[in-house]
C-alpha cells in the first residue's frame, strides 16, 4: 500500500510547492533584488548610478525624450522573444516620447545596469522618467498598452 500512495504523495508535494512557488514569485524576485542591492559594492553603486544618469537623464542631455524603457532580458529567453514585439511597436509609435533599449543581460558588458538595478529574473521591463529615476518596474511579458499606460501616468 506505501508503493502505492508514495508515488502520489511526491507528486501532491510538488503540486503544491509549484502553487507556492508560482504565487511567491514577485515576493521572491523582489527578496532577491533587494539582497542584490544590498551586496553592490560603493564603487558599483557609484559607477552605475553615473552610467544611468549619463545615458539616461535627458533634463541634463536635453534629449526630447520623456521616458525609458529598460528590457532586460536575453536573446534566447522565450519570454523575452515575445516583449520584441512590444518594444517594436512601442519604437514605432512613440519614437520621439519613449526610448526603448534592450539590455541583453547576458553580455558581460551590461552587467554594470544588471547589478545597477538588481535584475533577479528575466524580462524585466523598468521606466525611467525624464531625470533618469526609476518608477515602474515589472518581471515577465507585459501588453504593449499596459506598458504605455505606466508610461503616460508618469
Amino acid at each position: 500500500m506505501l508503493k502505492k500512495a508514495l508515488p502520489w504523495f511526491v507528486f501532491a508535494l510538488l503540486g503544491i510547492i509549484l502553487v507556492v512557488g508560482f504565487a511567491a514569485k514577485d515576493k521572491l524576485n523582489n527578496y532577491i533584488s533587494k539582497i542584490m542591492k544590498e551586496q553592490a559594492t560603493p564603487e558599483e553603486v557609484i559607477s552605475g548610478a553615473a552610467l544611468v544618469d549619463s545615458l539616461y537623464n535627458y533634463t541634463k542631455s536635453g534629449a526630447a525624450y520623456e521616458v525609458t524603457f529598460l528590457e532586460f532580458g536575453a536573446l534566447n529567453c522565450a519570454a523575452c522573444k515575445q516583449m520584441e514585439t512590444v518594444m517594436e511597436q512601442v519604437k514605432h509609435d512613440y519614437a520621439t516620447k519613449i526610448n526603448v533599449v534592450f539590455i541583453n543581460t547576458m553580455l558581460p558588458e551590461n552587467m554594470m545596469m544588471v547589478k545597477h538595478f538588481a535584475i533577479a529574473a528575466i524580462p524585466t521591463q523598468i521606466l525611467l522618467d525624464k531625470k533618469g529615476k526609476e518608477f515602474f518596474r515589472h518581471v515577465g511579458a507585459i501588453s504593449t498598452l499596459d506598458i504605455l499606460a505606466k508610461a503616460n501616468s508618469k
